[in-house]
């Protein structure tokens, strides 16, 4: 088996959301785990994660997604050193879980090469063709903007988006969230909340976005990023990292529980 797979680690998988830098390194190691297993199949792993709570609480306090602020700007600029250190704190957890299981890693925040936010931001994705064996791992981060707004939120499903659609050879495209099996119809904590096994841009879906704490557009952001990559990538998926033996099936024997995308 061969072949670049895109992972993406949901914020809500590997942190409290709701609690400032509180990691869950049982659900990362689990992860770490199966990722060591399709590496050792011989496919070629490139992994994002997202910021969850050592990055969405301080950005929303402080407006950080909107840009600067003259009345607050100082305050922004403290937040953001302290977003961008604490972020380089949660990949260096995330990076020793994965080392824990023999993987070799290159840590490549985004504030060092990535410009503006949105899926049109810009940089050298190239730094992404790493010598083999080696995951290169970044993650959703504040970075500095060219239209005067300073600085901003650069999303992980945006650099999914454009890591799946531009990097050679990709055949996967995984997002690991860690709230539910897939899409659900419905918000998963509602009682009768049903998974929906295909989804796509015309299916109508009640989606919930918790703005007091998530400043990168929630689950919808995720099934619209995921969508457009569907459109270049033949296998994408939105699946519970809960259970990452899913992760594993899927590249075995392409097929899991979970929320298959499909372009529009």
């Amino acid at each position: 088996m061969s072949g670049k797979v895109v992972i993406k680690l949901g914020g809500g998988l590997i942190t409290d959301k709701g609690s400032m830098k509180t990691i869950n390194t049982e659900a990362v190691r689990s992860v770490a785990k199966y990722v060591a297993e399709i590496t050792d199949l011989g496919f070629a792993v490139l992994l994002v994660h997202g910021a969850g709570s050592y990055g969405h609480i301080l950005a929303k306090k402080w407006s950080i997604a909107s840009g600067s602020r003259r009345s607050i700007l100082e305050s922004q600029r403290e937040a953001v050193s302290r977003i961008r250190k604490d972020m380089i704190e949660l990949n260096s957890i995330v990076i020793g879980c994965l080392e824990e299981q023999g993987l070799q890693c290159e840590s490549l925040p985004p504030s060092n090469w990535a410009m503006g936010t949105g899926k049109e931001f810009s940089g050298n994705l190239t730094i992404f063709e790493n010598e083999k064996g080696v995951i290169p791992v970044t993650f959703g981060d504040v970075v500095d903007t060219n239209d005067g707004t300073e600085f901003g939120i650069l999303s992980g499903d945006d650099i999914m988006l454009r890591l799946s659609n531009e990097m050679v050879g990709v055949g996967h495209a995984i997002f690991l969230i860690g709230d539910a099996p897939g899409i659900m119809d419905r918000p998963p904590h509602q009682d009768g909340a049903i998974l929906l096994e295909t989804w796509g841009p015309n299916d109508s879906v009640n989606s919930e976005h918790y703005e007091e704490i998530d400043v990168t557009g929630g689950i919808r952001l995720k099934m619209e990023r995921a969508s457009e990559i569907s459109r270049n990538v033949q296998n994408v998926w939105i699946i519970d990292g809960r259970q990452p033996s899913r992760l594993l099936e899927l590249l075995t024997r392409g097929q899991t529980i979970g929320t298959r995308i499909m372009p529009s």
